[in-house]
């Protein structure tokens, strides 16, 4: 089988898509992506070096943020703001997803030959 060259783009985005969804695996956004899941974690891996993040990431830091009445205003509201990024990133998603498609479209599109 042939190794598939891909674009630093592509690889950038699928990296960030990883990163940025909550719960996710190698093998389900490999799936997503049509790309093997060890190559994914590959690219993951190298990201987290270049940025000196080796060591693992806590993806659940932004889930066990829970809004909690709170008798302080000041922590109250430092809690709703946690939530509205929280809201942020997950709608992020999808519009990260989308732009990786297109991107994947148009990529494989080129390489038709018919």
């Amino acid at each position: 089988m042939a190794m598939k060259d891909y674009s630093d783009e592509f690889k950038a985005d699928a990296v960030t898509l990883f990163e940025s969804t909550p719960g996710a695996t190698y093998k389900s956004v490999a799936a997503d992506l049509s790309i093997n899941r060890n190559t994914l974690r590959t690219w993951v891996q190298r990201d987290r070096e270049r940025r000196g993040a080796n060591q693992t990431v806590t993806r659940t830091a932004a889930r066990s943020a829970q809004v909690t009445p709170s008798s302080d205003p000041d922590e109250r509201i430092r809690q709703l703001e946690a939530r509205v990024a929280e809201l942020e990133a997950s709608e992020r998603k999808p519009a990260t997803e989308r732009d990786i498609l297109r991107k994947a479209a148009k990529y494989f599109a080129g390489e038709t030959n018919w």
